[in-house]
């Protein structure tokens, strides 16, 4: 029987927002469980720092009775999902890390940081600022004019109030200690124009655990708006491959 997939969303988003246009997809061969994690979608905000062992656990719990699943994790997610597999070894059989990191560096920490300064101010002003950020350059310079407008008019409503939260929780993160002792079949999928997470600190990911696979999107922070097909490709060849 095929395993359940659980899906872990990045910093600032929601599983709807990171992973919908793949989600029809998986769920045609598997059941896909998921959950926002606290201050994203429906789920309340915490009432104080988050940690990781308990976005890993509540990330476990979302699995509604599946004896196993793989873990699909974004950014942020990505650190939940190996934290998952660390905490749970008997029921994670594999893993896929888009956009991940072991620990920031210090270009991306600077980021998040003007990131959660712009919060407390105009959304139009931080619409744009994240807009520079998620999108590749190649394709933000093929969006139109209204294409543009109307992708800043989402971001500035769609910004889930435990955005500080959780962009306290990446600013902590440092997996490099853990990561070689990481026993499950992993691929490590890097996104080539990524201006908020740098490809080269997703490889550093990648190198850190024993025997991942490596592969890349053309694309930015935003593989589910810029490659959608091609990520899904990636996702699905590497879980069919799997014994």
């Amino acid at each position: 029987m095929t395993p359940a997939l659980l899906l872990a969303h990045g910093a600032g988003g929601t599983v709807r927002a990171n992973f919908s246009p793949l989600i029809p997809k998986l769920s045609r061969k598997r059941k896909v469980h998921a959950v926002d994690f606290p201050g994203s979608g429906t789920t309340p905000r915490a009432t104080g720092p988050l940690e990781l062992d308990d976005l890993a656990d509540r990330l476990v719990a979302a699995a509604d009775g599946e004896e196993r699943f793989a873990i699909i994790g974004f950014s942020l997610g990505c650190a939940v999902a190996v934290r998952a597999a660390q905490r749970h070894p008997e029921r994670v059989t594999a893993l896929v890390l888009t956009a991940g990191f072991a620990r920031v560096d210090d270009e991306t920490r600077a980021r998040m940081l003007e990131w959660g300064r712009l919060l407390g101010g105009d959304r139009t002003t931080l619409a744009r600022y994240l807009m520079s950020l998620v999108l590749g350059e190649p394709f933000h310079r093929r969006m139109t004019a209204e294409q543009a407008e109307g992708f800043l008019e989402l971001i500035a409503l769609t910004i889930p109030p435990g955005t500080p939260d959780q962009i306290d929780l990446v600013q902590r993160i440092d997996l490099r200690d853990e990561l070689p002792s990481l026993a499950v079949p992993t691929l490590v999928i890097g996104t080539k124009h990524d201006r908020l997470v740098a490809p080269g600190t997703t490889r550093a990911l990648a190198d850190l655990i024993p025997g991942a696979r490596w592969a890349e999107l053309d694309s930015g922070h935003a593989p589910a708006i810029e490659a959608p097909a091609e990520w899904f490709r990636l996702i699905e060849e590497f879980l069919t491959s799997l014994p």
